[in-house]
């Protein structure tokens, strides 16, 4: 299945498609993306002129360089004008919430394509990021990852999902969730977005970064935020720091001293490296790569 290039997100800000004071500044916040919501920050009188805006407000946050995602409305009848509005040059992904199966990522699909020759652009540039808020989507996030067109990255919608199970928003609560939907996307290539907890809070960035960077150590690739106050968290919790490049390049050297000895595994500051340790080494490296190539293009 072709797929847009997945991204490099460390963070993604959230921005009220109908508040031009948050619209003007969001290019200042350093986000890798910048993600303008037409769903729950715009109430149901204003979303039209939230879309009438839209085109004007994607060139505005995207004039910092980060890329410029949208997300739109369910029902259907929502979800149609959001797209008319929404895709058009200069959109990278569209946030596709409350998925519950490929059925639904496939009717957008063919919506999204037809708009896409319509307006000159490449069919299948824009990515899908599919958002699961309810507890019966999670018995098809495995089919999602696998066959959803589009798809560059999954979510688990946190204060939706919480509402619909009548739990509290919390670490305890949302981890296993969010760990489900992980295993899926990862399953599949696809980039994992979140932190293990509400991203409602926004009152403790150290709390913030502690969450997101256990995120990482469970695979997830970035996070959101809806404070611009969290940006910098965020984008220091997904970098791989100087250490941490440091040790795997260490390892890869390593592992190429011992294949000219002609040996597999060897120990390193008394630890026992083997192949997926070496793997690991070169997925990090990579990432960081990534994100270096980025910080030049921006």
């Amino acid at each position: 299945m072709n797929r847009p290039v997945p991204p490099v997100w460390r963070s993604i800000l959230y921005v009220p498609g109908n508040v031009p004071k948050f619209i003007d500044k969001a290019h200042e916040r350093g986000a890798d993306c910048v993600l303008v919501d037409l769903e729950d920050s715009v109430t149901l009188a204003e979303k039209p002129g939230a879309r009438e805006m839209l085109p004007e407000t994607m060139k505005k946050v995207a004039r910092g360089g980060a890329d410029v995602a949208v997300r739109i409305n369910r029902p259907l009848r929502l979800a149609i004008p959001d797209l008319e509005a929404a895709v058009r040059p200069g959109l990278s992904a569209l946030f596709i919430t409350k998925t519950e199966g490929v059925q639904h990522l496939k009717l957008l699909d063919e919506a999204v394509s037809e708009l896409e020759r319509e307006r000159g652009m490449a069919v299948g540039s824009v990515g899908f990021g599919a958002m699961i808020e309810h507890p019966r989507a999670l018995a098809h996030i495995d089919d999602i990852a696998e066959h959803g067109p589009r798809l560059i990255a999954m979510m688990l919608g946190g204060e939706d999902f919480a509402l619909e199970t009548g739990s509290i928003p919390s670490d305890e609560s949302l981890e296993l969730p969010k760990r489900l939907v992980a295993f899926a996307a990862q399953a599949h290539d696809v980039a994992m977005i979140g932190i293990l907890g509400t991203v409602a809070d926004y009152s403790d960035p150290i709390a913030y970064k502690k969450s997101a960077i256990r995120a990482r150590r469970f695979g997830f690739s970035g996070g959101t935020c809806v404070h611009p106050g969290l940006v910098q968290a965020l984008n220091e919790a997904f970098t791989p720091d100087a250490a941490e490049v440091a040790h795997a390049k260490k390892l890869i050297a390593a592992d190429e001293k011992a294949a000219a000895e002609g040996r597999g595994s060897f120990t390193v500051d008394g630890k026992m490296i083997d192949i997926p340790v070496i793997d690991r080494a070169r997925r990090l490296l990579a990432r960081h790569d990534a994100i270096e190539r980025r910080f030049r293009k921006v």
